[in-house]
């Protein structure tokens, strides 16, 4: 696996990934998370995708021997607009989406290796991440095995309805 930076010609490659969360999460019963319409089909969806190409955002993606797109991690020093704001610069995880058929290969712990790696290149000493905060709280719990601590929960709206969120921290 190789990581490197992205850019506008590659949105299909992301689009695709998240397109395959969404699937695989709705297979699961797990539409909560992201709802059950790709994301491709959405245009707010796709000019969010096409705006993480410019700055203030970073997007670093894995990709396999072949050069096919497996993972995605989007980065920025400006956390989404519900996180609570912190008095310190940060690497805030924008989004970060593996190819779902290749579960539990290290991509996601390889992107977010590499998002430490980009916070300490930038003399950043705090990386944080949101993510959604199921009942079972599988993903926090990921989050947790990469080495983030948990710092507050949140509700938000996604689609029009709640969404509980936790946001998630390391400090290098």
């Amino acid at each position: 696996m190789k990581i490197r930076t992205g850019g506008r010609a590659d949105t299909a490659d992301i689009l695709a990934l998240l397109d395959g969360a969404v699937a695989w999460l709705a297979e699961r019963g797990r539409a909560d998370q992201w709802g059950d319409r790709p994301w491709s089909s959405v245009p707010a969806l796709i000019d969010r995708i096409d705006g993480y190409t410019a700055e203030p955002f970073l997007i670093r993606l894995a990709t396999d021997d072949e050069g096919r797109t497996i993972g995605c991690c989007v980065l920025s020093e400006q956390a989404n607009a519900y996180a609570t704001p912190v008095d310190e610069r940060e690497l805030y995880v924008r989004n970060l989406v593996t190819d779902r058929s290749l579960k539990g290969s290290g991509i996601g712990a390889a992107l977010i290796a590499d998002a430490l790696d980009e916070a300490r290149r930038r003399g950043i000493g705090l990386l944080r991440v949101d993510c959604f905060a199921s009942e079972d709280r599988r993903l926090v719990e990921q989050y947790r095995a990469l080495g983030f601590t948990e710092t507050e929960a949140f509700e938000s709206e996604y689609k029009g309805r709640p969404w509980r969120g936790q946001i998630l921290e390391i400090r290098l």
